[in-house]
């Protein structure tokens, strides 16, 4: 017999009712010609997918006639699993798997201190560590398309999302809200006076679930996208959420008054009593450290003994002497630079509800969702290509032209022109890798 290859697929028997392991089936080759034992993949699947698919309806039917329709429905979702499972291992974006590994902040916590371009901002500005965020955001964003390109059950999926945004939530909860205390710490336990709420997997989970009903519950149905208006009709609804954030978000944090305020940090002992400090404020629509909006609303929302307590700006110059890196207090340092800020906090989150995440980090995904939706409905590579950059170039040059006008970049607040200026490199950055990389394989 002539040489052979193996290929993935499913258990099945042929006609001799010998079976082949879910290893692969045989494709003989002998010059050239192909002899496939037993019937193709495609009509396995079908055939399964039948079977179940009416031993399902039946049920259904026998228990409530009325209801056989919608059990039939949302059923199904089981069915189509194993006809779309095959084609879900084949079929991955190896440009978005290369765009995530890059994203990976490896090297920012233990250069940061070496390295000051890839250790965060103090404050206002961009280093390489201030992409990985609203890149993560993106990449989010773009999976989400892929994952609902085609739901069978709309309930079923807001489940799903919703179980893995409470195991994100708990997760950051765990790693960020002081139940570690080090490899060379013996105690255990949590202060829950001092417990820390918000974080960056918090943020990240709830960008995620509200994207995630958006691209679930908010778009048209099965309409052919053929122009830029075709697609803005399909998905309008989901610009429209982004809209609407993009103007709570402003208008909080230009908006508010802030008024003067005081902290107090706890001296060496327990006995001496706590150093008090007050912050002279009185202003609206300020974003420099101390009278912001967002460091505001935490105050007032969780208390200020629940913040981070090593917030960025204390390495800005009128905090340490070792600008850019943490250092001692110079001898002339503002009241502020030992206040506890978050730069997860509440204006950075949605709605002024607690546990709920970035405003302008749920735009980011849902940006992201609008570049997987080019590569749902576009199967050209230049016109996605084209699409893409298009917003891609028009997000960083909105973003540059903001930060001239005064909203400047500026990560802890997640500032609109921060928003727009990492969202449009993310693109610019994603098309290059697909470009380089390949497509779908």
């Amino acid at each position: 017999m002539g040489p052979y290859e193996r290929i993935k697929g499913h258990e099945y028997e042929d006609d001799d009712d010998e079976k082949i392991g879910a290893a692969g089936r045989i494709l003989l080759v002998d010059q050239k010609k192909k002899i496939i034992r037993g019937r193709s993949d495609d009509d396995v699947h079908k055939d399964k997918d039948k079977d179940i698919e009416m031993g399902l309806y039946a049920k259904a039917k026998a228990n409530n006639p009325n209801a056989s329709a919608s059990a039939a429905s949302c059923s199904s979702s089981f069915t189509s699993k194993s006809h779309h499972h095959h084609q879900k291992q084949l079929h991955r974006l190896i440009s978005l798997d290369v765009f995530r590994g890059l994203t990976l902040m490896i090297f920012v916590d233990d250069a940061g201190g070496v390295l000051p371009a890839v250790n965060h901002s103090p404050w206002n500005g961009l280093t390489l560590a201030d992409f990985v965020m609203p890149f993560f955001l993106f990449i989010v964003g773009v999976s989400l398309s892929l994952t609902y390109k085609k739901l069978s059950c709309r309930a079923d999926a807001t489940r799903k999302a919703t179980l893995r945004t409470l195991k994100l939530l708990l997760l950051g909860l765990f790693l960020q809200g002081g139940f570690l205390h080090g490899l060379n710490d013996l105690t255990y336990g949590v202060d829950i006076e001092h417990m820390r709420w918000t974080g960056i997997l918090q943020r990240i989970a709830v960008a995620y679930f509200v994207a995630a009903l958006c691209e679930i519950w908010l778009k048209a149905g099965d309409e052919n996208i053929d122009s830029r208006l075709s697609m803005l009709r399909k998905y309008g609804f989901q610009w429209a959420v982004a809209l609407l954030l993009t103007t709570i978000y402003l208008s909080l944090l230009y908006g508010l008054y802030v008024p003067s305020w005081e902290y107090q940090i706890p001296m060496g002992t327990s006995v001496s009593p706590p150093k008090i400090f007050s912050v002279k404020c009185g202003v609206r629509g300020n974003t420099g450290p101390a009278c912001n909006a967002v460091g505001m609303i935490d105050r007032k929302i969780f208390g200020i003994q629940h913040l981070y307590r090593r917030p960025v700006y204390s390495r800005t110059k009128q905090c340490s002497i070792n600008s850019p890196d943490y250092g001692p207090l110079p001898a002339d340092a503002p009241s502020w630079c030992q206040a506890p800020f978050d730069p997860e906090g509440l204006l950075s989150y949605n709605f002024l509800l607690r546990g709920c995440s970035s405003v302008m980090a749920i735009v980011t995904c849902l940006v992201g969702l609008h570049y997987g939706h080019i590569i749902v409905h576009l199967k050209d590579h230049r016109d996605r290509i084209l699409h893409w950059m298009i917003p891609s170039s028009s997000l960083v040059v909105l973003g540059l032209a903001l930060d001239l006008l005064g909203m400047h970049l500026n990560k802890p607040l997640y500032t609109l022109s921060y928003m727009c200026f990492t969202a449009g490199a993310a693109g610019i950055l994603f098309v290059g890798i697909y470009i380089m990389v390949g497509h779908l394989i």
